[in-house]
């Protein structure tokens, strides 16, 4: 990986990169709103998503993107697309991830531009493809000469950075509990990227985490949020 691609991925993953993440709890805020998490909890409710939702789901379809763009496959690319939409049970949780995704697209067409960046975005346009966020950000990587190894890395480590800074604004941690728990991760970020990488097609993206979903419907309904998911 040379230079300027570990710049531009880190200027992709970044918080200040506008993708709309801060706008998302990931599924934390309904788990506050039930009482079912406490500071105690945190380490193990993110483990579990990593293991179980994040990494075999957004993390594969990554690759899966990623493979396809270095391959010109926009078919490819188009199913591991959709396949994500599919498995996202929640209707929050699926306009929240095609609203970032647009977000992504927009600015990445508009700062690094180049070709594929532009096919994906025609795709978008004619409503080909549903531009979840994962698969906007595996495809803009590699665009942008980033491995797919370093892809789902970052974009796992920006999925459980947002989470944790989540949990700092629904008081549940301080700053730096919340640092702890991210570095407490890394071994659970390192076996989803494996995950992913061992993907071979669309099948292969699945979740499986039905509390996070009854807490997610519960959370689509509330009176009153703080984060869109």
């Amino acid at each position: 990986m040379n230079l300027a691609s570990l710049l531009a991925q880190l200027q992709v993953t970044d918080s200040a990169f506008p993708g709309g993440l801060y706008t998302l709890s990931h599924g934390l805020e309904g788990y506050v709103q039930a009482r079912a998490v406490g500071e105690a909890e945190l380490s193990g409710l993110l483990a579990d998503l990593l293991r179980h939702s994040t990494g075999p789901g957004d993390a594969t379809a990554l690759v899966l993107a990623h493979r396809a763009v270095t391959e010109g496959d926009w078919e490819a690319l188009t199913a591991a697309d959709r396949r994500l939409h599919a498995i996202k049970l929640n209707g929050a949780q699926r306009a929240a991830a095609t609203r970032t995704g647009r977000q992504v697209l927009d600015t990445a067409a508009r700062v690094f531009g180049g070709p594929r960046i532009t096919e994906l975005a025609a795709l978008v346009r004619e409503g080909l493809t549903p531009c979840n966020h994962a698969v906007v950000v595996g495809a803009v990587h590699a665009a942008l000469g980033v491995p797919e190894r370093h892809a789902a890395a970052g974009d796992l480590f920006a999925f459980a950075a947002s989470w944790t800074g989540a949990a700092v604004r629904l008081g549940r941690v301080d700053f730096r509990r919340a640092q702890a728990i991210l570095y407490g991760a890394h071994p659970e970020i390192a076996r989803a990227v494996e995950v992913a990488l061992a993907a071979r097609g669309p099948g292969d993206i699945r979740t499986a985490t039905p509390l996070a979903d009854i807490f997610a419907a519960a959370h689509e309904r509330a009176p009153a949020r703080l984060f869109t998911t």
